[in-house]
């Protein structure tokens, strides 16, 4: 098998515009190739994108669904399909081992579809290491590109169908951004829309700055064009995403603060909720938590991940805080804006964790009362500082992780509970899984509620009585 490579490093600035231009150019002529393939196989292509990790990957998904149905694929969920593409995610060592193991299962497919093309793209793909493994062990794989240059996606398309061999584009860095692309969203009443890329904060044990590259903060007008458009096509609800929003617009030519940019979106007839994440505690200004106490739009659900109650282990962490800085924050926000749901990340096993240390994250854990918490073993990444620290035995890690788990639970159950017999409004997205006469909705505090409704309610906001906390989820019933 021949291989191309291809391995480059942005030095200039690119026309935004024209490169759009360019890669729909690109479009019509993969448009081409899978007309080509639909006459031989007897029907329309079929395509499967698999998301792994958070909602900025998600978001990629969807450009990424876009671009495959615009050239003339037909989305489907399985990965039986013509072309699979995997958007992967590299914070813990374990989202790499899945792809890994589901790549053994889609040589299998391969090997029964002659016509089957596998790509890789995402965060796991800008480490040499992984991608030096794949070209070995995995040379089954058609296209493998980064998270710099997935506007090219139409491009590398068209190279993959021109090419008898692995294509590998992945680049070291950008300052380019590109958006104005075809996208395929999930849901016809919500959408995620990116407003910067990167992150400068260089936590000890984070890998994300080393695979997504530095702050990059979109033109505002950018933004806003892209929600109105958004809100004439029938969204109600928008995310703003980036890995650190607060520090959004610090590096525009005309600085701007994420402050002003909601205040900006809050005026866009049509949207009526507004929600964003992630929020890095450090960061999060006065002026923001005005911004939100004020707001008839944005959603009462603020995530400020904490990683650790520890100031010990939060230095070693590099997260440029205090466990008394950040209580101060959470106090602050308690008492400017009740309402307001607080959820948070934390990391159980860094490198030195002590008994002592997890003691103060749980302490944290009852004063701020979370309305819920993603817990995580700490995952050991090559190439963070935090991976030539003296990890901590694997059973300690499991007691302590044991502990927090179980005060999260419970101080989660409490504040459900709250709200149970009052009546709150759920945007309500889909049936639901389990029993198809109930639809399942969410709340403004990111809480999910279950109800009978007609299908027709989809899309729409509409008022629910909580009769009944199951703890991370209500039963209601329509007002």
């Amino acid at each position: 098998m021949t291989e191309q490579k291809t391995i480059t490093q942005i030095t200039e600035k690119i026309d935004g515009a024209r490169e759009t231009e360019r890669q729909i150019a690109f479009m019509e002529k993969a448009a081409g190739y899978v007309q080509e393939l639909s006459e031989k196989l007897g029907r329309k292509p079929t395509c499967c994108v698999v998301t792994f990790g958070c909602q900025m990957n998600a978001r990629d998904s969807e450009k990424l669904s876009g671009i495959l149905e615009k050239v003339g694929y037909e989305l489907v969920e399985k990965e039986e399909a013509d072309f699979v593409i995997y958007n992967t995610c590299t914070v813990r060592d374990n989202a790499n081992q899945r792809v890994y193991g589901r790549l053994g299962y889609l040589n299998g497919l391969k090997k029964k579809n002659p016509h089957m093309k596998i790509a890789l793209c995402g965060c796991m793909m800008q480490e040499p290491a992984v991608i030096e493994k794949i070209r070995k062990s995995y040379r089954f794989v058609d296209l493998i590109f980064g998270t710099h240059n997935i506007y090219k996606f139409a491009e590398l398309l068209t190279a993959m169908f021109e090419s008898d061999g692995m294509i590998v584009d992945i680049w070291k860095d950008t300052d380019q951004i590109v958006e104005d692309l075809p996208v395929e969203r999930k849901y016809p009443f919500k959408s995620g829309i990116n407003i910067m890329f990167g992150c400068n904060n260089f936590c000890s044990y984070c890998i994300v700055p080393y695979v997504r590259g530095r702050e990059r903060s979109r033109n505002p007008k950018d933004i806003l064009r892209e929600i109105e458009k958004l809100s004439e096509d029938g969204v109600k609800e928008i995310m703003l995403l980036g890995q650190n929003v607060n520090s959004y617009g610090k590096n525009l030519d005309m600085p701007i603060t994420f402050a002003q940019l909601l205040r900006e979106v809050e005026k866009i007839d049509g949207i009526e909720r507004i929600r964003f994440m992630t929020s890095h505690p450090k960061d999060l200004s006065d002026e923001l938590i005005q911004v939100m106490k004020e707001s008839k739009k944005i959603c009462r659900h603020l995530h400020l991940p904490l990683q650790s109650g520890s100031t010990e282990i939060l230095t070693k962490m590099n997260r440029r805080y205090t466990k008394e800085q950040y209580l101060a924050l959470a106090e602050k926000i308690r008492r400017e804006i009740p309402d307001m749901a607080i959820t948070t990340d934390i990391i159980v096993g860094f490198p030195g964790e002590t008994r002592a240390d997890v003691d103060e994250t749980i302490d944290v854990i009852n004063k701020v009362q979370y309305d819920n918490a993603f817990t995580f073993i700490y995952s050991k990444r090559t190439g963070t500082p935090a991976a030539a620290m003296e990890q901590v035995p694997e059973e300690e890690v499991k007691e302590n992780f044991a502990r927090v788990l179980e005060t999260v639970q419970q101080t989660a159950k409490k504040r459900a509970a709250l709200l149970q017999g009052q009546t709150h409004s759920a945007l309500v997205e889909d049936v639901n899984d389990q029993d198809p006469e109930l639809l399942t909705g969410r709340l403004s505090n990111n809480m999910i509620v279950h109800f009978k409704g007609e299908k027709d309610l989809i899309g729409q906001i509409v008022p629910v009585c909580l009769k009944e906390c199951h703890g991370f989820y209500y039963l209601g019933e329509r007002v």
